[in-house]
């Protein structure tokens, strides 16, 4: 007998203005989602992101062992980073990132979404919103 498995959907949008030019802001956003990752308590986590459509994001763990979080389904430099797959998530998980970047007065509009659907927890939606926020502050922290 199969257990019966409930789907979530998880919504997260993020809108913040960066006080740095648009190409710096992106490179930041790069570098976060790559060598600069973070995981758990701030531990250094590096990623590879290959910049390219379907590049893969993952970590590698070296001989030949890693994660694959996703894979670059949009990138339009410095406008559009879009990434899709099961992310952290070791579950049947449909998961697309979405970030934007729009050059304003004031410096950078970051617009970020996270959708994710499948077999996931309702009590991670905040964790995640929690480490995205953390993301961004990074990335802010990275213009300065």
């Amino acid at each position: 007998m199969i257990a019966e498995k409930k789907t979530f959907d998880i919504e997260i949008d993020i809108e913040r203005t960066v006080a740095a030019p648009i190409e710096q802001v992106y490179e930041a956003l790069i570098h976060r989602m790559g060598p600069g990752n973070k995981g758990a308590e701030n531990a250094p986590m590096p990623m590879v992101l290959e910049r390219r459509p379907g590049g893969r994001w993952f970590r590698d763990l070296g001989n030949d062992a890693g994660h694959l979080w996703g894979h670059v389904q949009s990138i339009r430099p410095p406008n559009l980073l879009e990434i899709c797959g099961p992310l952290m998530m070791s579950l049947p998980v449909a998961n697309n990132v979405i970030v934007r970047l729009k050059e304003t007065e004031s410096g950078t509009l970051v617009t970020f979404r996270h959708t994710a659907v499948g077999p996931v927890e309702a009590e991670w939606e905040d964790g995640m919103r929690e480490g995205w926020e953390d993301w961004l502050d990074d990335v802010e922290r990275d213009t300065e």
